[in-house]
């Protein structure tokens, strides 16, 4: 391992964790914490890693802004700081590699906006999820942004509006996570479908990734005429080449270094 004390940084083979390591803090995402954590995600998409994992350590995944940093500051700093989140969340997106979310405990406010920043995500059934600012004096705004792109309006207006904590199976039912699995069997689904995402040519995947998040948010006419020119632009690629030649011939293929 490698990091400061709050963001641990390991690799295992092909693959990375970052690891969130402030537990007497419920993993809360303080100013610091998120610029070491968007240092760690830099520091790890510029390496030959395959996949990425982020993980917490403590009683829950992240329990969100910690109110430390905000309470009584000035606008000007809240906003910033927001901005300082909204960082992290983009550069999770932008790093070229897969990242799974594996989350153990409960993930609220910003830390579930974590979880929905992530490409996939894993959770122990045990875990739950909140945007808990609905029931509160701060309404989870930003949070929102995340959910909702993964949940849908309706689903996200019910987290939102009512605050309240919901079940590892309800996330993965509404899209906000991928699986949800007994608690012992987490640490597998997680390396399982990071296994399962991280096939093919990592050049390959990485440009896919960029583009994924491009188009996610345009209009259909619009995404389709982004996507054509990505996908017409990547075919003269040696990876895209390699794969369809490999797949005439049948046999497996051999990705350009």
């Amino acid at each position: 391992m490698s990091g400061d004390d709050d963001v641990l940084v390991g690799r295992d083979g092909p693959f990375a964790t970052i690891t969130m390591n402030r537990p007497r803090r419920r993993n809360a995402l303080s100013r610091a914490f998120l610029l070491a954590l968007t240092a760690a995600f830099r520091e790890v998409g510029g390496t030959d890693a395959r996949g990425i994992v982020l993980a917490g350590n403590g009683p829950v995944f992240s329990a969100g802004h910690d109110f430390a940093d905000m309470a009584g500051v000035s606008h000007a700093d809240v906003r910033d700081l927001l901005k300082v989140c909204e960082g992290l969340m983009r550069t999770i997106q932008s790093v070229p590699q897969v990242v799974v979310a594996r989350v153990h405990g409960l993930a609220t406010a910003a830390g579930c906006q974590l979880v929905a920043s992530c490409d996939l995500a894993v959770a122990a059934e045990s875990a739950g999820f909140a945007a808990p600012g609905g029931k509160g004096g701060w309404f989870c705004h930003t949070p929102l942004v995340a959910i909702s792109h993964n949940v849908g309006r309706k689903r996200a207006a019910e987290m939102a509006l009512t605050g309240e904590v919901f079940d590892a199976a309800t996330a993965a039912d509404w899209g906000l996570i991928n699986y949800a699995v007994p608690d012992d069997q987490l640490d597998k689904a997680v390396h399982e479908l990071l296994q399962r995402a991280t096939q093919g040519s990592p050049r390959s995947k990485a440009l896919g990734k960029q583009a994924m998040y491009a188009q996610f948010d345009r209009p259909e006419q619009d995404a389709y005429a982004y996507a054509i020119e990505v996908m017409a632009a990547s075919s003269q690629t040696p990876e895209a080449q390699e794969g369809m030649t490999a797949f005439l011939e049948k046999r497996r293929p051999d990705w350009p270094a």
